[in-house]
């Protein structure tokens, strides 16, 4: 629906207040409820929030290494916009209306911590390069019989999970718990978030879910509010979701694929598809897969932005931790999926579930074409076998703090994203690490209490 449409809408259903909200660096959703008076006044310039929204971590901390916002600043407002393209009800919270909204500007000077307007100018550029994006994020959780209270007063410890045992694809242990299960694909269709595929993945309560493909803003934009609608659907049945990319040592970690493949404008024909080639891969499809393996080493923190991301990326654990590629080779960084022409794509299995949608999805892409205007060659060799002994193009920056110095100092990531970004994001990364560091863990007061 266009303005006039919605605004009719909203106006003959005496609708009285709408939600929105947008993604911050993290990718978690932060927004308000208005009333429909603010709601029509603010469409065209926008509403307001204190950019400190951009200016602290996910637990509200303020980052004291920031250029963009600070107590240097007085933290001003900075005005989000809605997308009126996003328009939804909330099917479990009354049909309330939503959207989504970012920090871009008419002139093009978006603000550069807004991970939705970075995706928005890369696809941009792929418009432009006469491309249509198609993009998919699949995600593993965590579910358990907590809330937020028993968390806290248990010092997340002792966690009762959702279902025991491991179990991957049960058909037992979904029909066990059958009206959260079937909640989850109904509610979130009628939220527009349509799943491809919904199973139990082995571990205790662990889950998976493919998300139906679309242009790659659209698939971001599912990939965000699927997230936030699991777990509030999971709060109405008394059950508590993590998106953490590794909770239990243990315990596989949770992955957030992204699937990938660019179209012509028309969606009419695959161009990652080649019936000449042995694999199926077009030299676009070659070029753009090369692209991916140069940029990976100089953004690995936007597809693993944690300190927790790192502990999923393991050998064994089904995430990679080399820089390879290969054929249906799900040991690898990159695997090419060739079943049929529709469905021939890339999968980059680097993100874990812990990603900012709107950030892997434009390092993605961005790298992707990077390849792509370069005319990079594929010459590094498919692995055949086991990726993770595959070492010859290197390794995946084992932590944190390593990767984000690299991608700090890179010439590429400031080519793909901008300077403004790159400094900001990865001075928010190695915020990150700091409060890390002086933390005192679990396995610090086990190892060395009594002994030392």
């Amino acid at each position: 629906m266009n303005e006039d449409q919605i605004i009719t809408y909203l106006k003959e259903n005496n609708i009285q207040k709408i939600k929105f909200a947008f993604a911050d660096i993290d990718g978690v959703l932060r927004g308000k409820v208005i009333h429909i008076k603010k709601f029509i006044d603010g469409l065209k310039d926008g509403y307001g929030f204190c950019d400190v929204v951009f200016g602290w971590d996910s637990s509200d901390a303020c980052y004291d290494n920031v250029k963009l916002t600070g107590w240097h600043t007085g933290y001003p407002d900075q005005l989000c916009r809605i997308d009126l393209s996003t328009f939804r009800t909330i099917p479990w919270d009354e049909n309330i209306p939503f959207f989504l909204g970012d920090f871009s500007k008419p002139d093009g000077n978006d603000l550069p911590a807004c991970g939705r307007s970075l995706l928005k100018r890369i696809a941009n550029q792929c418009d432009e390069m006469g491309y249509h994006a198609e993009f998919s994020q699949e995600f593993e959780w965590f579910n358990f019989n907590e809330t937020p209270q028993t968390l806290k007063d248990k010092s997340f410890t002792d966690l009762q999970n959702f279902t025991p045992g491991m179990f991957g694809y049960s058909i037992l242990r979904t029909s066990q718990e059958s009206d959260f299960y079937n909640e989850l694909f109904d509610l979130l269709l009628k939220f527009n978030v349509p799943l491809e595929g919904l199973h139990t993945e082995t571990g205790p309560g662990v889950y998976e879910a493919a998300i139906l493909h679309d242009q790659v803003l659209a698939a971001a934009d599912k990939a965000v509010l699927f997230k936030t609608a699991v777990k509030e659907i999971a709060y109405k049945h008394g059950i508590m979701a993590t998106f953490m990319a590794k909770w239990n040592e243990n315990l596989p970690g949770c992955s957030g694929h992204i699937h990938q493949s660019l179209w012509t404008k028309d969606r009419a024909q695959n161009l990652f598809f080649s019936a000449d080639d042995e694999f199926h891969m077009s030299d676009l499809h070659k070029h753009y897969l090369a692209g991916q393996l140069h940029c990976l080493p100089h953004i690995l923190p936007m597809y693993a932005p944690t300190i927790n991301s790192y502990k999923r990326l393991v050998e064994g654990a089904w995430a990679p931790t080399t820089v390879t590629w290969g054929i249906d080779n799900r040991t690898t960084a990159l695997r090419v999926i060739h079943t049929s022409e529709n469905y021939t794509r890339l999968e980059t299995r680097i993100p874990g579930s812990d990603t900012n949608p709107y950030l892997a999805m434009a390092a993605a892409l961005a790298s992707g074409l990077y390849g792509i205007k370069n005319k990079l060659p594929l010459t590094i060799p498919a692995t055949v076998g086991n990726g993770y002994h595959d070492k010859r193009n290197g390794s995946l920056s084992p932590n944190l703090y390593e990767a984000s110095n690299i991608m700090k100092d890179s010439a590429v990531a400031k080519e793909l994203f901008g300077e403004a970004f790159v400094d900001h994001f990865t001075q928010t990364r190695l915020w990150e690490c700091r409060q890390f560091a002086k933390s005192v863990t679990d396995w610090e007061l086990k190892r060395y209490f009594e002994i030392i």
